[in-house]
């Protein structure tokens, strides 16, 4: 049997994962369900993904993911004839996915592995079990200062992936103030990876114009040149905090079709996403829509939580958009709808980096923590993750990482 990683020595464990001799035990559930809001919310990061942004994955029914939390309980002794007591002091949120190693790869190099899956689908897949989200950045309710709580998730991530026959282990999309919390993982055969960069924009402008005086002035002449083109168009704007069933359908119509355009595409998010979020989230869920004689040409929905507007999922009529600009016409009213409603930070996700970078965003560096459990397979990993790095297909993000030095 293995040295525990939390105490180096062998525990006496029970099924539960509970430590006789340490006052520490995890406990994994698959579904948020099993534990209270407040519960969950009280260790957990305030941002947009917190306990009903979770429920909404549980509920949605991806194809794509397994959803698994991973619960860390202190537990006491209260004394020798009062019993015990259990306080929540951290929670990992994970999944699993067959990951698919050419996600990084776009341009003439897809279209040659797209074809390659069309003959044998999972040539390029390989289990693994991630702590974060799929769609976003990652976060854990977990206490800066305790190694021993991200010890215990460890341990128990190493169990479960063991149990899901997953050879790799991974902490996606961390930035840099988990540094600290997570360089011990590079003390366990874990390999540190630059993942793609989250893009964020400080709002510290009274208006529009103020806003446009920041970029170049080829920038400023190009955004309004576009904008004026939009205005001849008959565009008409909507914010709805949920969807009927016809929105929904046209919505999510233009969502795949986004999802076809992206070559670095990693989740597709079922429709029932859109349905549930606004009934889990009413307060933080928004839609922008944009429809042109009737016709809906062009979706955004946003998470709205903290003084944060997270950017999240778009779509587009492609026909419609390119003619009138949409990208820009949809980039100004979000934002003017931010001016005006105290919202300081827009955050816009990773991908699309070029017109980003030209839109004054900040480039927010994220990481991935990754680990084979197969010692033998180790070096080979290493070789992979260098050829397979994001910027080395991202022309715009190679610029910006050189950027960096």
């Amino acid at each position: 049997m293995k040295k525990n990683i939390i105490t180096g020595k062998i525990p006496k464990m029970k099924i539960a994962g509970r430590f006789k001799k340490y006052p520490l035990r995890t406990r994994v559930i698959p579904r948020i369900e099993a534990i209270s809001p407040e519960e969950f919310n009280r260790i957990f990061p305030h941002v947009p993904e917190r306990y009903h942004f979770f429920k909404t994955l549980d509920e949605s029914g991806f194809d794509q993911f397994s959803f698994y939390y991973i619960l860390v309980y202190e537990h006491k002794q209260l004394g020798p004839h009062t019993g015990h007591s259990s306080l929540l002091v951290a929670a990992a949120p994970c999944f699993s996915v067959n990951y698919s190693l050419d996600t990084s790869i776009n341009g003439p190099l897809r279209g040659l592995s797209n074809a390659i899956k069309k003959v044998f689908p999972n040539c390029f897949s390989i289990k693994a079990l991630v702590c974060g989200i799929p769609m976003g950045q990652g976060q854990m309710g977990i206490s800066k200062s305790s190694m021993d709580q991200l010890k215990a998730i460890a341990q128990r991530m190493e169990a479960l992936a063991h149990k899901i026959h997953a050879p790799i282990i991974a902490f996606k999309d961390f930035d840099q103030s988990y540094d600290d919390c997570l360089h011990p993982l590079l003390k366990k055969d874990f390999l540190k990876i630059d993942s793609l960069p989250m893009t964020r924009l400080k709002l510290d402008f009274a208006n529009f114009e103020e806003y446009l005086k920041t970029l170049s002035s080829a920038t400023r002449y190009d955004f309004r040149r576009k904008l004026k083109k939009a205005s001849t168009a008959p565009i008409e704007s909507s914010l709805v905090t949920s969807l009927d069933e016809k929105t929904l359908d046209e919505v999510y119509h233009l969502y795949l079709q986004a999802v076809k355009t992206h070559d670095m595409g990693f989740e597709i998010v079922p429709k029932d996403f859109f349905r549930l979020i606004s009934k889990n989230m009413p307060q933080e869920a928004k839609f922008f829509l944009w429809r042109i004689n009737g016709q809906l040409a062009a979706f955004v929905f946003c998470l709205v939580s903290e003084g944060v507007l997270l950017d999240y999922y778009l779509g587009f009529d492609y026909a419609l958009a390119h003619e009138y600009h949409l990208y820009f016409v949809k980039f100004k009213e979000v934002m003017n709808w931010c001016l005006s409603h105290g919202v300081k930070t827009y955050e816009m996700g990773t991908t699309g980096y070029e017109p980003k970078r030209r839109l004054n965003f900040n480039f927010v560096p994220v990481y991935l923590y990754v680990k084979i459990r197969y010692r033998i397979m180790r070096p080979f990993l290493k070789c992979l993750c260098a050829i397979l790095k994001f910027e080395n297909f991202d022309p715009e993000l190679k610029r910006w990482k050189k950027s960096l030095k």
